[in-house]
Parts: C-alpha cells; structure tokens; sequence
C-alpha cells in the first residue's frame, strides 16, 4: 500500500519523460479512428453498445483496455471514458468504452453479465480491430470499478450463448478506482451513507437483511484466487460514498492469493476523482501499469 504525494507524481511524470526521450517509451502517434455506439449484444428491447477507439500508427497485432463508467449502477454513460480511450489509442491501445443495463430497471446480475458478455464479443472480433485477444485489460470507476474487478476474478456466469460461449471473459490485468469490492461487510454495508443505501437498492430491489446470499453474490472479494488476474487499485481518503476499506479489503485478499496487486490511497480524495479537471495523478498510474502488464 502507497500514499501518494504531488511530489511523487511530479518524480513520475519526470520518469516517464526520461524513458520517451530515450525511446523505450512509444511516441503518440496520429488521431485515433473511433468507431461509436457499436452493438455488442441485445436484451429485451436493450440494445447494448460501446465506442471504439484505435491506434493509428501501429503495427501488429494491439492490446486492448474496457473502459467502464460510474454511476452507481443508475446512471453514467460510456462517453465519460472519451477522453482517456483516445488517450490510450495514441499509445497503442484499442479501447472499449461501453454502456451496460442500468437499475433499477435492470437489477443485478445483469450488469456483471454485459460486462463479460462484452469482453467475450471483443475476443470474437478481435480480427475486425487488429486486437490480441490474450492482452486485455479493464479499467473502471466507482460502480465501474466494482464490475471490472469482476472480470479479473470471477468466469463467466452466463455462458448461454453458444456464439460466445468458447470465449473467455476474464482479463489479463484490472485497474480499480474506488468501487466497491465486499457487499458482505457489516461496518461498509450495514451503516452506509444515505447516498450510498440509495444506489444499493436500486441494484438489488432488497436491503441486505433482506437479500445477503444475493449481496454476497454481487461481492468480487469471494471470488478471489490465485488465479485472478494482477490489480491496480486506487482510492481517495476521503471518501464517504465508498469507504476506503473496500479497496484495503480487496488489496488484501489479493496478497493473501498470491496475486501481484498494489494499493495507493490518495490523500485527502473524494470519490470521483476521475471527473473531468482532476488530477492526472491516477490516470499516470494506470497507464504504468498497462505498460506493464499489457505490453503496447
């Protein structure tokens, strides 16, 4: 675990300008093409999309990174992740910005199963997006951060159709700001924040009380093992909405696996640190450990 400090961030940007200069970091290259509201699957009368962004510039075969907003499940909208898919275009990525079913009218399981389901799509057609299928990464915040870490631990839970069904849905890597992670915790769910109760039972349809094998269920925690993938994982101090813990708790039973994870706490942040004007502070950290993991 790390506390992070403008001082640290600063030595960071230096770092990453030396490593360009001395071009073991890639240049940016050309605008990346976007490719919007892409279809990805249907439900009901749902039709589910995402934006993609690719590089242009690069040969081979490209790693790709989901992009998966917040909004406590109600609310949000893949535009949000705009600026930083074409941020990761430049650098050779293919991004995946996507839309899922929001509650209250669709209640949990659906959103974890759109988010596989997306990353299962994405495999089928990597031809189509000169992707490697065997190099993606998820990156989301708040609720969105609470589903990526889903797809670096749990397997498919809906595998029902067979035009997908051969198609993994975890990921290499997983970047998680601020979500959610452990539905079972009576201190982080048995007290919450108005706010917080709010965005539960629209997800749910049910108190916990009422519901606890179903909010177990919707805890990423119990599905962690040894072979979940490597996590980045990164929260404010000060939150209120999704208390630090949450991620500390997540940290720790990643450690306990035997998986390669890291924590830092950003001093003094709220939840919804990724809004527009903020600090470049968690975007640096996250483009690091792609670097790392996914290899552009």
């Amino acid at each position: 675990m790390k506390i992070l400090n403008r001082a640290r961030l600063i030595s960071l940007a230096l770092l990453c300008a030396l490593l360009l200069a001395q071009g073991i970091m890639p240049a940016l290259a050309g605008e990346p093409r976007v490719d919007k509201d892409v279809a990805y699957g249907t439900v009901g009368d749902i039709k589910l999309l995402l934006d993609v962004y690719q590089p242009d510039g690069f040969a081979g075969k490209r790693p790709g990174v989901l992009l998966i907003h917040g909004g406590g499940w109600v609310a949000g909208d893949k535009a949000f992740y705009a600026p930083l898919g074409k941020r990761l275009a430049a650098k050779g990525y293919v991004a995946f910005s996507l839309n899922y079913r929001l509650a209250p009218k669709s209640r949990y399981p659906a959103q974890v199963d759109d988010v596989q389901r997306a990353v299962r799509w994405i495999r089928a057609h990597a031809d189509a997006y000169n992707l490697d299928p065997e190099r993606l990464g998820a990156l989301g915040d708040s609720a969105g951060g609470h589903l990526s870490a889903f797809l670096g631990t749990r397997d498919t839970r809906d595998n029902s159709d067979p035009d997908l069904a051969k198609y993994s849905s975890r990921v290499q890597c997983v970047v998680d700001f601020y979500g959610p992670t452990d539905f079972t915790v009576s201190a982080s769910v048995a007290k919450p924040t108005s706010a917080a109760l709010f965005y539960l039972n629209a997800l749910f349809g049910k108190k916990p009380d009422e519901a606890p094998d179903q909010y177990r269920d919707a805890s990423p925690i119990i599905y962690v093992t040894k072979a979940s993938a490597p996590f980045l994982i990164v929260h404010g101090t000060a939150d209120t909405l999704v208390p630090p813990d949450q991620s500390q708790r997540l940290y720790d039973a990643l450690k306990g696996a035997g998986v390669e994870t890291s924590l830092y706490l950003i001093y003094k942040a709220g939840h919804g640190f990724l809004a527009p004007g903020a600090s470049e502070e968690p975007v640096a950290l996250s483009e690091s450990f792609f670097a790392r993991f996914l290899h552009p």
